[in-house]
């Protein structure tokens, strides 16, 4: 499907194709499901008024997950944030190793859980985290080398895993 068919039939499939990666990222940021809906509704509604013109579908990517982030970040500094208390929501998992691994990297700051996220769960590259942070990709190389740490350490002796 090209551009210029539909602009509207191109940004729903965007949409479609996005829509669980901005949401595990904003999920992995707010670590609540009731706010990464809110922020994925807020992504999407951004990008369908959006004007922008995108140079490829891995352009509309990256904008799509710097967005994700800077709406994470709006709803942490939010007065109605600051004033709200969240319900305790517990997620399942298939097995006790995976929901372990989450409850760890929940654990994390959350520089070190997104950089994690993008790089494991999202396959992007140190270069690509790089690019839409506006980082040196010496500085994601340290926070992933300090995410696996902290990781280490919070899984102990319980798991084996090589990051």
């Amino acid at each position: 499907m090209s551009k210029a068919e539909s602009p509207d039939v191109f940004k729903r499939a965007m949409i479609e194709k996005y829509f669980d990666m901005v949401y595990r990222l904003a999920l992995a940021r707010t670590k609540d499901k009731s706010a990464a809906d809110d922020v994925c509704q807020d992504v999407f509604l951004k990008y369908i008024k959006s004007d922008k013109e995108f140079e490829s579908e891995e352009h509309i990517k990256a904008w799509l997950l710097k967005v994700t982030v800077n709406c994470s970040k709006s709803l942490f500094t939010s007065s109605w944030f600051k004033k709200t208390v969240p319900l305790s929501e517990e997620l399942t998992f298939n097995s006790p190793e995976v929901s372990d691994l989450f409850t760890q990297v929940q654990k994390l700051p959350k520089k070190y859980a997104t950089v994690i996220h993008l790089f494991y769960y999202e396959d992007m590259s140190i270069a690509q985290i790089a690019k839409l942070f506006n980082m040196n990709e010496s500085t994601v190389k340290s926070h992933l080398f300090r995410a696996r740490k902290e990781l280490k350490e919070l899984l102990g002796e319980r798991y084996d895993y090589e990051f």
